[in-house]
């Protein structure tokens, strides 16, 4: 007979754990980060349709990816040199600006009598830029906001916001820029900003941490001497790119619908990962029973490549949908264990930068993934393109866990880093989360 304590436990560990909600900062987060995502992937399938409409070339949609990543590569960089010496709600908040005005700009273009193609690429590339600058920080936030206990189930709960944002929003671009048009699209996205600015607003500020550094090429520097130090954190990075270069088949997401005769399906198509994702985050509690993070990290990379492979091999747009959808859950289980280790085992001084060379592995791999994806389609096919990813990313990650073993043996119960990062947290931690409990002032 089953006890009552072990069915209290079974239920806990599939159930996310809703502890950081009791927070009043990290659910204004929450609730600002919903709202944006929305609005940011009805145009992260906009602008991909209007390139394919104004150009019909798999290449012309995959250079977006190329032409994001210097942005992408300088802000992130310097985004996470700012997270450790400003207040980090602050520069969130100013991206969240910026990134308003360049949605209004994308809907200038478009009610244009002839759009043109060359704003959609500017455009995109100082979205990257101010992502770039802003992700860092927001990364960095989590563990200020909450307690050391709760940070994974945080950073669950973080990562749903992007997956909502990712089911609801590409599911609806999808029927406005077919059905309603691209001006509407883009306005909709400028108005889900000018929503979230106001949460952001009724946030506190977040001083900077304690023994943070002026943003210079020397604290940069020191950051990425910091992240080549340890073996364990150079892996979570580099298998993250290697899984998202050879395997990110986005841009040719247009082009499978079509070929499966079921353009209906486009939006379907890019939420599909986003519901595996979200199926993960709603069972996530047994994540807190798993310590050997670096050993999921990698068996959840080779599982997304071969449900890449399975998705190039579908014949129909359930198969694809299902393929995709096992892919987003292998991609958030990778997530939550990189981010845990993250959290967990870098001091708070340092959480900036290394939340900005985060970025950069979480964002190159993607960017470079998509003009890979659409040169090899124009050279050797759709088809072949998405299946020959999913199988090198599967044989990549095998390599790299070879080659690199203090990620695969990895326990946050023996880890001196942990360690060290927990004495390093405890004074400004609970002073964050005391006056968090305290209420507004």
């Amino acid at each position: 007979m089953v006890s009552e304590n072990s069915w209290t436990r079974r239920v806990k560990d599939l159930t996310p754990d809703l502890r950081p909600l009791r927070h009043r900062e990290f659910r204004l987060l929450i609730a600002s980060g919903v709202i944006t995502m929305l609005g940011s992937f009805i145009t992260y399938v906009a602008i991909p349709f209007q390139i394919k409409e104004l150009t019909g070339s798999y290449l012309a949609v995959g250079l977006m990816g190329a032409v994001e990543i210097v942005p992408m590569v300088i802000c992130g960089l310097w985004g996470g040199a700012l997270a450790d010496a400003v207040d980090r709600r602050r520069l969130i908040l100013l991206c969240e600006v910026g990134m308003a005005i360049l949605s209004c700009a994308l809907l200038v273009n478009a009610i244009q009598p002839e759009p043109a193609v060359w704003p959609l690429y500017l455009v995109g590339g100082g979205i990257a830029a101010l992502d770039g600058l802003q992700r860092p920080s927001l990364n960095a936030l989590i563990p200020r906001l909450v307690k050391r206990d709760e940070v994974s189930g945080a950073v669950a709960l973080q990562s749903m916001r992007w997956q909502i944002g990712s089911i609801v929003g590409p599911t609806v671009g999808g029927l406005l820029v077919t059905q309603a048009g691209l001006p509407i699209a883009y306005a909709i996205d400028a108005a889900t900003f000018v929503m979230s600015l106001v949460l952001l607003s009724m946030m506190r500020a977040v001083p900077p941490p304690v023994g943070g550094e002026r943003p210079s090429m020397a604290s940069i520097a020191a950051g990425v001497r910091y992240a080549f130090s340890r073996k364990e954190l150079l892996g979570t990075y580099v298998v993250d790119i290697a899984a998202m270069l050879l395997a990110m088949p986005m841009a040719l997401y247009p082009f499978v619908a079509e070929d499966l005769g079921a353009d209906w399906s486009l939006g379907l198509l890019y939420a599909a990962t986003s519901v595996g994702a979200l199926l993960v985050t709603l069972t996530s509690g047994w994540v807190r029973r798993v310590h050997r993070h670096g050993r999921a990290v990698v068996v959840a990379a080779m599982l997304w490549g071969l449900a890449i492979a399975g998705f190039g091999f579908s014949p129909n747009p359930a198969t694809a949908v299902a393929c995709l959808m096992v892919a987003g859950a292998a991609d958030m289980v990778s997530g939550i264990f990189r981010q845990t280790i993250w959290n967990h085992s870098i001091p708070d001084h340092l959480r900036g930068r290394l939340a900005g060379i985060e970025l950069l592995s979480f964002s190159i791999g993607p960017t470079l993934g998509q003009a890979r994806a659409g040169a090899a389609a124009q050279f050797i096919g759709l088809r072949a393109a998405i299946v020959s990813g999913g199988l090198l990313c599967v044989g990549a990650v095998a390599v790299i866990a070879k080659l690199l073993p203090d990620l695969t043996s990895y326990d946050e119960r023996t880890s001196p880093h942990v360690a060290m990062a927990r004495e390093s947290d405890e004074e400004p931690g609970e002073t964050a989360v005391l006056a968090d409990e305290r209420g507004p002032q």
